[in-house]
């Protein structure tokens, strides 16, 4: 694909200015000074420049200027920004912009940013990366119209998939958008180079998403995405677990079988932190369908769907003032959670505690039920004891 510079970032221009040319003092602000015809007249360097149509520029840390591309090396690249002055883009700052810079020849335009008016060299310091940034999210804009492919470089991996470096800004790759191939298994793409296509392109959100799947698994997808036009959201399906990730179990399921998420929320009624507690990779498992994406061909799942909701019955399995048993699952500054059977918790409220009295996970505790509130699913438990101690209400 040719290149294309970004609005503001080049522009062609037959000006091609030399090299050397005088520095100027760095001033607060730009200063024009009337031009003068009685040369005998002149009394100041301001004079003298006006007189032959020269004006002083000034320029301030984090200024915008225009500039015209002078000469290009390995460790440089001078820019002319007119009146005698000269500045360069070196070091890390050239390498930030090096896909842009590599584009660019003697005579091309381009808006550049101060970093430093004059350094201990006397020279001016400038920086591209906004140029550059702006050619990169162009770039990936055409990428995202013509479908094309783009190689960009695994940097590191969080919850939710795969962070990486695409030119001067930074992609994000959904674990939804991996293959099954990595799936479970994504570091293994860190550091590594990784043929993705663009499936969102955000400039004011800074969004930039890409799929690896779209890439690896093409002809299955394409297949997923005429097959799904044939599942409705109600539909129950028996399918496997293919991945395994924090946020849930990717499975796969129908016929032809086609890939669905099943979120943390939808394994079980009862809490669950860790999905791989619950189920493994080539696990069989029934589904129900909750939505259906027809042009991303992605499935939304849940296996408690199919299960009894245990709340259902729970007014009349746990009257108030019935006594129980069960075990402390886990413990917050206000409380212990107590469960009763599978999806079924209460909460022991740290008022309720005796005297002295702290809770431990694994703890079997003998209580009695409170209150019940079935639609916001909460219990409140109290502890058995042989006297209830004052003050407890």
């Amino acid at each position: 694909m040719a290149k294309t510079k970004s609005v503001k970032a080049v522009k062609k221009t037959s000006k091609k200015p030399a090299l050397g040319r005088a520095k100027e003092p760095s001033l607060s602000k730009s200063v024009k000074v009337p031009a003068v015809k009685d040369f005998s007249k002149i009394q100041t360097m301001d004079e003298l420049l006006a007189a032959v149509g020269e004006t002083f520029r000034g320029y301030k840390r984090g200024q915008e200027v225009k500039a015209i591309v002078v000469e290009k090396t390995k460790k440089a690249l001078y820019l002319d920004l007119g009146g005698k002055t000269e500045g360069m883009v070196i070091d890390r700052e050239l390498k930030a912009a090096k896909s842009f810079v590599e584009g660019l020849k003697a005579g091309d335009e381009v808006v550049a940013i101060v970093t430093q008016p004059e350094n201990d060299k006397g020279q001016m310091l400038l920086s591209l990366k906004n140029a550059a940034d702006n050619y990169v999210w162009q770039e990936y804009e055409e990428k995202l119209k013509s479908g094309e492919t783009v190689t960009v470089r695994g940097r590191e991996v969080n919850k939710g998939g795969l962070i990486a470096d695409a030119g001067s800004l930074q992609g994000f790759v959904p674990a939804s958008q991996i293959s099954s191939a990595f799936l479970g298994k994504v570091e293994k793409l860190v550091n590594k180079p990784v043929e993705v296509k663009v499936i969102e392109v955000d400039r004011e959100k800074n969004r930039l998403i890409l799929s690896e799947k779209e890439v690896t698994e093409a002809d299955l997808i394409k297949e997923q995405r005429l097959a799904i036009r044939n599942i409705k959201v109600g539909d129950d399906l028996e399918g496997e677990v293919v991945g395994i990730m924090p946020f849930g179990l990717f499975v796969r399921a129908g016929d032809p079988p086609m890939e669905g998420l099943v979120h943390i929320s939808e394994i079980s009624w009862e809490k669950v932190d860790e999905p791989g507690k619950f189920f493994k990779q080539g696990d069989k498992v029934k589904v129900k369908v909750l939505a259906v994406d027809e042009i991303m061909g992605k499935l939304n799942l849940s296996i408690k769907q199919l299960l009894p909701d245990p709340w259902k019955e729970i007014a009349n399995k746990y009257p108030v003032e019935s006594q129980i048993s069960g075990e402390v699952m886990r413990t917050a500054p206000f409380g212990a959670f107590v469960r009763l059977e599978p999806g079924i918790e209460g909460l022991i409220h740290v008022s309720k505690y005796p005297v002295g009295k702290e809770f431990q996970p694994g703890e079997k505790v003998s209580c009695f039920v409170e209150s019940v509130n079935v639609e916001e699913r909460k219990m409140s438990l109290g502890i058995v004891l042989s006297a209830k101690p004052v003050g407890y209400k």
